[in-house]
Formats: structure tokens, C-alpha cells, sequence
């Protein structure tokens, strides 16, 4: 007999995930334009309060490279201030259930949120970033993968004595957008190396949109066989050919449980035109044509996996909100459907109903919740070639 039970078809796949929002640092760091440190403190802090637990909110890089983080000490220190703690308290939240979180590629950075945080203003969680393939790898840090071993080595090492997470990327996971094809076993000894040495958990990260699902789940399947405990285990996806929702299920099918998206699915590549001036980002972009380039949206995944009936601990409502007003920050329209089209709601659209169909069922003698001819039979009897 055929089994219709999703969860014993696939029984790693979670009852309740966690996902976490990246757009403040990544959804707007490719934005051609500054955002306000005023719009980056509102996102960060109304994400907390629709949910949101694990929030990245920026880049602590040289702010010469990327100067749309050159606020990032004041967008950190807005979310440590006794004001935010008490918008905090009003709303039934613990501020030490937010788990903040600073990009920090370089050594440099890293010491950077060490002194934040020794003034009391810095982030709970650090992030450095290898691709398997060392081309791209170069690219985002200007160094082999050798050395940024020993220097990631060496920063792990700080932040933890100085009380501080570090997560562990691992990226180009399932190609490259320099390189090509890349092998799925080079990114599970990487993750294998991450922890190694010290990190607190790994972002999987598919950065330029190559994953394909069944290769999602294959490799989160390698990557769960091999290291089980899925708090550790990151899905970040990116989109670039409408599929990445289709790679989002097939890692819950694998048993992810563990997330990150951003509002309006923006994001990608660092900006390298800001406002009215060239900046140096990361050099020349990897894409021909910005509208097909950034993250998995995050309204639609949640609206996705709320509709699975897969626990989140979000306010959709208030997201889908959030997600509207983002649009308004960005000066376009961005990638969310469900922010046009909401939720599937149980109760329908009855206002869309047309009148008249109580009056012919009266007329055609049948009774209110009729469907079939009142002289057919309960069931159907199939044609003998169809059985």
C-alpha cells in the first residue's frame, strides 16, 4: 500500500525548524544604494519582535571596501541599548534568546568585534567563509585556502576566549561561479574541518543559485550521516533560477532544521557602485543582470514551511508586513510573492462568491453541501483498464 504520511517518507524531515534573517547585512549590502542606519536598527529590531532569534545584521570589514557598513558599531550598539531591552520586556522577549551576528572574513574584523564587545556593544557570533574552490575563495578574501585556514584557526581561538561563537562557512558547495562544477565530499571535509578547529556551528551555503534539489539532499544526507546533530547544520540558498524553494524542501527532507533567508530575497554580492560613486566591493559582479540575483525570500520560505505545518515561531503576518515595507526602503519591488499574495487561508475568499448559487441549488432541488447527481452511487466504479 502506498504511504501518504510525508514524515514517515521522509522521517529525518523536522517538526519545527529555526530560520534566521540575514537582511540587514546581506539583503542590503547588495543594494546600490546606502541604506539609513535608522532603516538597518527598525529591520533588526521589528525581526526580533515578528521572531526572528538568529539575526546577521552586518559586515565589520574594512568600510573602505564596503562603506554600507561603515555604521555597523552603531546598528550593533542599537540592539545592546536598555531601550531596545525594554521593547524587549513589554513583548515577552529574553534579549539573551537574540543571537546576534557580525560577518567578520578577515582577522582584522574579528579583533574588531572583540573590542566591540569589550565595550559592550559587540556581536555574540563572529562568521569567516572558505569555498571549496579556491578561485572564488580568493575573490571574497584575497588569500589561499591554506592561509585562511591557519588565520581562521587563529581568530576561532580569539573569539572564543573572548566569550564570542564563531560560525564556519562553507561555500560553493555545489559549484562555482568562476570554477564550475565543484565535488559535494570537498565541502563535507570542510565541515569536518570547521569544527575541528573550533567553530560553533556551519553555514552550507549554495552562493551563486547552482544547487539542484536532489543534489541538496544528497549532500545534507552525506553531511547528516556524518555529523547527526542538526543544530550545528545551516541551509543558506541562494536565487537565481526560481528553484531555491525546491532546494529548501529537499534539505528538510534530508533533516536540516536550521535556516537563513532575507526579506524580499535580496542580497548577493557586495555592492561596487554606492549612491552617486564606485566602491570597490568585491570587484566586478559574477551576474549580467541584478533582478535574478540574491537570497531565498525569506516571507515566502516562511510562508512555505508554515503551510507544511512545520512549527517556525514567527508572526507571519507581521513578516509579510515587514516584507512590504522593505519594498518601500528599496526603492522597488523585490522578489516576494507572498507579500502580494499572502497566506492560503483556510476560510477563502467568500467575499468572491457569486450570489446566485444558493437560489439554482434551491431551484435544481439539491441540498446545500451536494456535489454528485442524488441518483449516482457513493463511489466511482473505475473502467476495468484503469484498475
Amino acid at each position: 500500500m502506498t504511504e501518504y504520511d510525508y514524515w514517515k517518507i521522509f522521517p529525518r524531515m523536522p517538526k519545527k525548524v529555526t530560520i534566521g534573517d540575514i537582511a540587514v547585512r546581506d539583503g542590503f549590502q547588495h543594494l546600490e544604494k546606502f541604506i539609513s542606519t535608522r532603516a538597518k536598527i527598525f529591520y533588526a529590531q521589528e525581526m526580533i519582535f515578528a521572531g526572528c532569534r538568529n539575526i546577521e545584521v552586518t559586515n565589520l570589514g574594512n568600510p573602505y571596501l564596503m562603506p554600507q557598513f561603515s555604521d555597523a558599531e552603531e546598528v550593533l550598539a542599537a540592539l545592546r541599548s536598555d531601550l531596545f531591552k525594554r521593547r524587549c520586556a513589554k513583548r515577552g522577549i529574553n534579549p539573551d534568546d537574540i543571537c546576534v551576528t557580525a560577518v567578520t572574513i578577515r582577522e582584522g574584523a574579528v579583533d574588531q568585534a572583540i573590542r566591540l564587545k569589550e565595550k559592550g556593544v559587540g556581536p555574540d557570533r563572529c562568521l569567516m567563509m572558505v569555498s571549496t574552490e579556491e578561485q572564488h575563495h580568493f575573490a571574497n578574501s584575497g588569500t589561499t585556502l591554506p592561509e585562511y585556514w591557519k588565520e581562521a584557526e587563529r581568530a576561532i581561538k580569539k573569539c572564543r576566549d573572548a566569550g564570542l561563537k564563531m560560525c564556519g562557512t562553507v561555500s560553493t558547495i555545489w559549484g562555482s561561479p568562476i570554477a564550475g562544477a565543484t565535488e559535494l565530499k570537498d565541502a563535507v571535509e570542510f565541515t569536518k574541518r570547521w569544527l575541528s578547529i573550533g567553530a560553533s556551528d556551519i553555514e552550507h551555503a549554495d552562493h551563486d543559485g547552482s544547487a539542484s534539489a536532489p543534489e541538496v539532499y544528497r549532500y545534507f544526507s552525506m553531511i547528516l550521516d556524518e555529523i547527526p546533530d542538526t543544530s550545528v547544520h545551516i541551509g543558506h540558498f541562494h536565487e537565481t533560477k526560481r528553484v531555491a524553494s525546491a532546494s529548501v524542501l529537499a534539505a528538510l527532507q534530508a533533516g536540516i532544521t536550521h535556516f537563513e533567508a532575507t526579506l524580499g530575497g535580496m542580497g548577493g554580492q557586495p555592492a561596487n557602485f554606492l549612491d552617486d560613486c564606485p566602491v570597490p566591493g568585491t570587484g566586478d559582479y559574477y551576474y549580467k543582470d541584478p533582478r535574478y540575483v540574491g537570497l531565498t525570500c525569506l516571507e515566502d520560505m516562511l510562508v512555505q514551511i508554515d503551510e507544511m505545518g512545520i512549527a517556525h515561531g514567527y508572526d507571519v503576518d507581521r513578516v509579510l508586513w515587514l516584507g512590504r515595507q522593505i519594498e518601500r526602503t528599496a526603492g522597488k519591488r523585490l522578489r516576494s510573492e507572498a507579500v502580494i499574495n499572502g497566506r492560503t487561508l483556510k476560510e477563502g475568499h467568500p467575499e468572491f462568491g457569486r450570489p446566485g448559487l444558493r437560489k439554482r441549488k434551491e431551484k435544481m432541488g439539491e441540498q446545500p453541501d451536494q456535489k454528485l447527481p442524488a441518483d449516482w452511487s457513493d463511489r466511482a466504479v473505475l473502467p476495468e483498464k484503469y484498475r
